[in-house]
């Protein structure tokens, strides 16, 4: 339940970080730059930049702490997640294989004629 929980909110994390990164006024035509001059009447006379660097750095602190907790539980969580770990199932013996069958020396019919005929 608590794992659950901290990793929905990581998930909402993230979105409000990248939306926060996105809408900030950077060198090029980025998001920002698409609302317009009234998107610095909302944030205030200061700009959005003031209001969106502060939510960015609360947003990645909040980030950085489900992380951590996400790794922690995790840790100690039971279970297997790799193949490496899971226990082999005990499998049935196969029979051997029979060896080869070796030709006797009288199997040769070939041979024997070749010596007769001389």
């Amino acid at each position: 339940m608590m794992y659950t929980l901290i990793v929905v909110l990581h998930v909402f994390v993230c979105f409000l970080m990248i939306g926060a990164i996105l809408l900030q006024s950077g060198k090029g035509a980025e998001i920002g730059a698409s609302f317009g001059g009234s998107s610095q009447t909302v944030f205030g006379s200061r700009g959005p930049a003031n209001f969106l660097s502060k939510l960015t750095v609360v947003v990645a602190a909040i980030f950085m702490v489900t992380s951590f907790s996400l790794a922690i539980l995790a840790k100690q969580r039971n279970f297997s997640s790799t193949v490496i770990d899971m226990q082999p199932k005990s499998e049935p013996a196969a029979p051997a294989a029979a060896p080869p069958a070796q030709p006797s020396e009288d199997s040769h019919p070939a041979e024997e004629t070749s010596e007769g005929s001389h």
